[in-house]
């Protein structure tokens, strides 16, 4: 049982590759992608340049990334986000 509740968590906790000039911006994006309907939690590595974010259950997670770019791009215009 505590591997099936392990992997559905994992499932629903997807990482992204960004593109953030600087450690400001990032918490920016992360705040923005937290905003997000779908979006369960979000977190921003700067240093290592990712995105994590933890969707909602029975979240279409492309269409909500799309979303969280847009936000993204609403506060930090030249971020990028590998989706």
């Amino acid at each position: 049982m505590l591997n099936c509740l392990s992997k559905r968590v994992s499932e629903m906790k997807k990482s992204y590759k960004i593109e953030v000039d600087c450690a400001s911006c990032a918490t920016k994006m992360e705040d923005a992608a937290k905003k997000t309907p779908g979006v369960k939690d979000a977190t921003v590595n700067f240093v290592m340049q990712k995105m994590t974010v933890e969707f909602e259950d029975g979240a279409d997670f492309g269409a909500v990334m799309k979303q969280v770019l847009k936000n993204c791009k609403k506060v930090e215009s030249d971020c990028d986000i590998e989706i």
